[in-house]
């Protein structure tokens, strides 16, 4: 099987990888991977999922101690489009040969910025003047799609100008970083002014912004779909679909879907409450603790193996540092560092994952072998096992879980297999490289 899947994934992830722009987004989700793992330890602490540890904490640091971890946490996941866009287009740069890296990522960061909403008249002081300033919310992982557009055009556009010397020259004996600073002035200034006409098009649109034209046109999709008997199915594919893009699944998603899955809770809620029958199977507390263990793409039987079984130094040590984020749902470092965003090895477990669970979680709940998940709104980072029992009140949530496990660390294995080989011959032709060096001596070298 595996050979089966090399010989149709091996050509396509060649291909994919010799591309520049997708090697210049993949190395630059690669770049955050530290400050990513980090937030996710921060994040981790301040939603433990224990029962009165919120309280128990607040006693011993006070009642704001959690806004000084969200400090933290905020960085690290509300503007990663903004590490993204420098990053990538660095990374974008360095495919292109350029000299003045650095120049051409910060072109590309002030692009994002250009186009990114400064005003929000949906927040007006007393005086009736709106705010002014930058929103989280464009940062964050809803507008990294523009970000990886804005970074690759900026940069090409920049390659393109100044590979035409359309740039200042100035005379021999000019320090190089004034030089290389003149030589960035007239590239900086063609993407800048073209990323300003850009941000007055859609001002002169009803999209207003590119960020709300990105969000609305994903969003499309979504809309009229409602409440049917595919419902968590069809949630559960266009969730990981984005994801897979670098677009955070369920931001997209739950604009529609989590006000249904809201009120399918409360309406169990009520019922048990009044000592009626549960009747709603898509709750929350379905879609987060039957549907995906360890995030997105229901990630934590695929950390487990990277962890335990990996041979490659990549993805065991990789899998060590995901494996307590992963327990709690946090799979950010396993989504931009593996990579699985736009790795064409991990497309299909990724997706197809989270849809079988759901398959087979809405059979268990269909046959009754599970009942119906009450009311009880847990944090989603409740761990696998105890976020079962939790949530339906019933050791056999607890096997399904269990099973469920099983059948993702099954799908994810070979595909694993194929990236962990992947990995490995790069680290050996690396390591090969290294003692050709390290066996060079001047003798050689003399005539």
């Amino acid at each position: 099987m595996l050979k089966e899947l090399d010989k149709i994934l091996g050509p396509v992830a060649n291909s994919l990888s010799k591309n520049k722009v997708l090697s210049a987004i993949r190395d630059g989700f690669m770049v955050s991977v530290p400050v990513v793992i980090v937030g996710s330890l921060f994040l981790l602490i301040s939603n433990f999922p224990i029962s009165g540890y919120e309280e128990f904490m607040a006693r011993i640091f006070g009642p704001t101690w959690s806004e000084f971890l969200g400090r933290v946490t905020a960085v690290a996941f509300d503007c990663v489009s903004l590490m993204s866009t420098l990053a990538i287009g660095y990374c974008y740069a360095a495919e292109l040969k350029l000299t003045n890296k650095i120049a051409a990522a910060l072109v590309a960061l002030v692009s994002f910025l250009i186009v990114t909403p400064q005003t929000h008249l949906t927040h007006v002081n007393e005086a009736g003047k709106a705010f002014r300033g930058f929103s989280f919310g464009n940062f964050g992982t809803a507008g990294i799609f523009l970000s990886m557009i804005i970074a690759i055009i900026s940069v090409g556009i920049f390659s393109w100008a100044y590979k035409r010397k359309l740039v200042i020259k100035l005379p021999d004996g000019v320090p190089p970083a004034v030089m290389d600073s003149f030589a960035a002035l007239i590239p900086a200034a063609i993407v800048m002014i073209i990323f300003f006409f850009v941000g007055i098009i859609f001002n002169a649109t009803s999209y207003g912004y590119a960020h709300s034209f990105i969000y609305e046109v994903l969003q499309a999709p979504l809309v009229g779909l409602g409440k049917n008997k595919l419902f968590e199915v069809i949630y559960q594919f266009l969730s990981t679909l984005f994801w897979f893009f670098g677009i955070n699944g369920p931001a997209v998603t739950n604009t529609i879907f989590a006000p249904i899955h809201k009120a399918l809770t409360l309406e169990n809620y009520e019922a048990a409450k009044a000592g009626l029958a549960m009747t709603n199977m898509f709750t929350a507390g379905f879609s987060d603790f039957f549907c995906n263990f360890g995030g997105g793409g229901s990630t934590l039987g695929l950390v487990i193996m990277m962890a335990f079984i990996g041979k490659s130094n990549r993805i065991k040590m990789l899998g060590r540092l995901s494996l307590p984020a992963g327990i709690f749902g946090i799979n950010e470092p396993i989504i931009f560092g593996l990579p699985i965003v736009l790795n064409p090895i991990m497309l299909v477990p990724f997706i197809l994952t989270p849809v079988v669970n759901t398959v087979l979680a809405i059979i268990a709940t269909t046959i009754g072998f599970v009942p119906i998940t009450s009311g009880v709104q847990l944090p989603w980072t409740m761990p696998i096992f105890f976020s079962g029992y939790l949530i339906s009140g019933s050791f056999t949530a607890v096997i399904l879980q269990a099973v469920l496990l099983i059948v993702d660390m099954l799908l994810y294995f070979p595909f694993l297999k194929l990236l962990d080989n992947k990995y490995l011959e790069e680290e050996k032709a690396n390591a090969d490289k290294k003692d050709e060096l390290d066996d060079l001596s001047f003798d050689d070298l003399t005539v």
